[in-house]
């Protein structure tokens, strides 16, 4: 015998609406479930420090041990050995002591200082550069230039070639006031050189050179200007 049930009474139209409504509550139990876990309380505190004290660590110092020299060796002993000599021994030598006082006995060698001739010869050559009283030309400085001017005679190769300039001539003045030893200082050229000491060495005798009172020889320069006109 089938049995037949009326269309309200069937349950089986209605089973898609009561799957939709479990999965509804169920998804709803879970959020909840996960709400209630998410809740974070206020902290009143965020706890406490304590404060621990670190200790310096120290390092301890090590110094090396100075190593001392050794002592010096003590100095050696010097034994003093004493002679003792009987008071009544006899003195074999006897001292005698000259007196150092002079009389008008006394006789005293005295060797004198005689200048030799070379000692002589050497002062007599000695050369002066500049002494008390310079050495100086008949007539002065005017007179001098005047002479050398009016002796002085033009070298022929020297004018055709139109060689001129100033000739310095050193010579000494002498103790008779001569002249020697004249030489080129500073040349222009061998033609006028040549001219310039053939008229020094003509030059007459000069009034000699004077040092502490005695003549003496003395260096003396001379320019000599060779000007074509």
């Amino acid at each position: 015998m089938e049995l037949k049930k009326s269309a309200k009474a069937d349950l089986e139209n209605k089973k898609g609406i009561f799957t939709q409504i479990g999965l509804v509550l169920s998804l709803g139990i879970v959020l909840m479930a996960f709400s209630m876990n998410d809740t974070v309380k206020s902290a009143d505190s965020l706890g406490e420090l304590t404060a621990q004290a670190v200790e310096d660590e120290v390092i301890p110092i090590t110094r090396a041990e100075e190593i001392k020299p050794p002592p010096p060796p003590p100095p050696p002993k010097v034994i003093e050995v004493l002679t003792i000599i009987d008071d009544n021994a006899e003195i074999d030598e006897e001292f005698e002591f000259e007196s150092t006082e002079a009389d008008d006995a006394t006789i005293i060698d005295a060797v004198p200082v005689i200048e030799t001739k070379e000692e002589e010869d050497e002062a007599a050559s000695e050369v002066f550069q500049i002494v008390e009283d310079m050495p100086m030309f008949p007539g002065g400085e005017l007179a001098l230039r005047k002479w050398i001017a009016d002796n002085v005679k033009y070298p022929v190769i020297a004018a055709e070639n139109g060689i001129q300039g100033k000739v310095y001539v050193q010579f000494v003045v002498d103790k008779d006031g001569g002249i020697s030893g004249a030489r080129i200082a500073r040349g222009v050229d061998p033609s006028l050189d040549q001219e310039a000491l053939r008229v020094v060495n003509n030059l007459p005798k000069w009034k000699p050179g004077m040092q502490r009172g005695k003549p003496v020889r003395v260096s003396y320069t001379v320019p000599i200007n060779f000007q074509l006109q």
